[in-house]
């Protein structure tokens, strides 16, 4: 039976003169139509994931498009069986992703490669360098094969990471993130420092895992609303890059310790989740100041 909620992932860089009124008007409309999710307006544009009942998601793109500087948005979308998210916040940011530098540019960034164009230059062995530009805690659960993984706790890391890929300067880099968002910049910056042949999959993981899986994604994917992970891929020796912090059994399900001490993220399967009471040590199983259980 066709699902009848959908999620929909989308940004757009466009100048944007009187944010703080376009929020006001946006929250108001989301509410009225039941919908839920993450939208974050500043200066640069609008970055959001909504979901809602088909008919209503359908409307919000209509909704948005009506706007001259987001006509051409792109929606990536996927069904689900539920509400992905519990409440509807819209949010003004400074930046719609932080990396700490100023004067960049994201029409400056990496040239566009679609997602076929990446299978041919696995598939003809070609001399190619792939970086995951997201945070570890999600490069963890699943990753291009072969990519280099970074350790950034955020994004304000990129700046140290392209230092590390000095070595790589002469050679094609292919980027990638969820939606493509934080390769624009990423990108670009790395433009800014010299780098000559650099790529950004177009549409990010979202856009290659729904027209290539079982290919050159391994894992699931991390993805920012309640259903934590999006597992693509239907082959055994593809569903899984990680195990259980504690028993070692392949997973892609993750959780925040509920020490609210400590919040770290770890992955870690649901027999172990409820075994040691959502926590990711025993020193955060005694603490006293743990959040609500809440089963996923």
């Amino acid at each position: 039976m066709k699902n009848n909620f959908r999620i929909i992932s989308f940004y757009k860089f466009a100048r944007m003169d009187n944010p703080e009124s376009f929020l006001e008007d946006h929250l108001q409309y989301c509410h009225y139509h039941g919908l839920k999710g993450k939208v974050y307006v500043s200066h640069e544009g609008i970055n959001g994931n909504i979901t809602g009942r088909v008919s209503a998601v359908e409307n919000y793109k209509a909704y948005l498009k009506g706007f001259p500087r987001f006509s051409d948005i792109w929606f990536k979308e996927s069904e689900c069986q539920d509400f992905a998210f519990k409440k509807m916040h819209v949010r003004l940011k400074k930046e719609l992703i932080h990396m700490g530098v100023e004067n960049i540019n994201p029409a400056e960034g990496g040239k566009r490669l679609r997602p076929a164009e990446l299978v041919e230059m696995y598939e003809k062995g070609e001399d190619f360098v792939i970086v995951d530009t997201r945070n570890t805690y999600e490069a963890r659960i699943g990753h291009f094969k072969n990519a280099i993984i970074p350790e950034m706790e955020n994004f304000r890391s990129w700046p140290r990471v392209v230092e590390e890929l000095e070595q790589y300067k002469d050679k094609a880099i292919v980027t990638y993130c969820t939606g493509g968002i934080r390769c624009e910049k990423a990108t670009a910056y790395m433009v800014q420092k010299g780098f000559k042949n650099v790529y950004q999959i177009e549409g990010g993981i979202l856009n290659f895992i729904q027209q290539y899986p079982d290919t050159y994604w391994q894992g699931g994917m991390f993805v920012f609303d309640d259903r934590k992970v999006v597992e693509p891929n239907t082959k055994d020796e593809l569903k899984f890059t990680a195990v259980c912090h504690y028993c070692g059994t392949p997973t892609a399900y993750y959780i925040n310790c509920h020490n609210l001490a400590c919040d770290k993220i770890f992955v870690v399967c649901k027999t172990c989740r409820d075994e040691h009471n959502h926590c990711c040590s025993p020193e955060c199983e005694a603490s006293p100041h743990k959040r609500p259980r809440r089963y996923d």
